[in-house]
């Protein structure tokens, strides 16, 4: 049984200079020798870390490459020149876009309202990382070793399960103080007003902050996505002592 394990940390071991997308077949190639293999006859040497401290050796790492995807965003301009996440005009108020671009002053007011609801996400932003970092700290080790087997994006699918409702939640009301610091209210009243008061048209007043909210966390997951490729695809930076223990054999 301890050659078996022996077998399996050695598969974790090899993280170290194989890509993610490859983990799958190096694990059918040990599986092989342990199924082909007289395992007594085996003389393999007992590894100097443990199952535990290689999957905390992979939590660690996502931890830094969430890190940084939210440092990215958790800046000014982090969305708003971010093309892949930038939060646009509500796409329900399109038409509201569309009107007041011919109206004098109106496409200004739009695009006041565009910035200053980006600049909101980049204010919220940065309370997304402690609750990242908690639902990695709280992973099962067996979680944790899953995502190097799983899909492309296996661990940005696992954060969208377990951290969706407790970041929406979070981000409301940051989202909704930070659209008043901004003053991104007082110019979303504005282009109601100038809107509302253009004959023929639907009277409508969208929620901006639920919108933000919504399009700040979808724009957080996005980037997470990016550096959870960044991950499966280069090798792990070895910056810490765990990290060199097990990644660094």
């Amino acid at each position: 049984m301890k050659k078996i394990i022996s077998l399996n940390i050695v598969f974790i071991c090899l993280l170290n200079t194989a890509s993610f997308g490859q983990l799958k077949f190096l694990k059918d190639i040990v599986e092989e020798v342990i199924e082909e293999t007289n395992l007594d006859e085996l003389n393999i040497e007992e590894v100097p870390f443990s199952v535990e401290e290689a999957a905390n050796a992979l939590k660690e790492a996502l931890s830094k490459g969430i890190e940084k995807g939210v440092q990215k965003v958790n800046k000014e301009d982090g969305y708003f020149k971010n093309t892949l996440i930038k939060i646009p005009f509500p796409k329900e108020a399109e038409q509201i876009s569309t009107t007041l671009a011919k109206v004098p002053g109106g496409q200004k007011k739009c695009d006041e309202v565009i910035l200053l609801i980006n600049r909101s996400a980049e204010l919220a932003s940065k309370e997304a990382l402690n609750i990242f970092i908690g639902a990695i700290t709280a992973m099962e080790i067996s979680d944790a070793i899953a995502l190097v087997n799983g899909e492309e994006d296996a661990a940005t699918q696992y954060l969208q399960k377990t951290t969706k409702s407790e970041l929406i939640l979070k981000f409301k009301p940051i989202i909704e103080n930070a659209l008043q610091q901004t003053s991104t209210t007082k110019y979303w009243g504005d282009v109601m007003k100038i809107y509302n008061k253009v004959p023929f048209t639907k009277k409508v007043n969208p929620d901006l902050a639920e919108y933000a909210t919504e399009e700040a966390t979808i724009g957080l997951f996005k980037m997470i996505a990016v550096e959870e490729s960044a991950i499966r695809s280069n090798q792990a930076n070895r910056t810490t002592a765990l990290l060199e223990k097990v990644f660094g054999q």
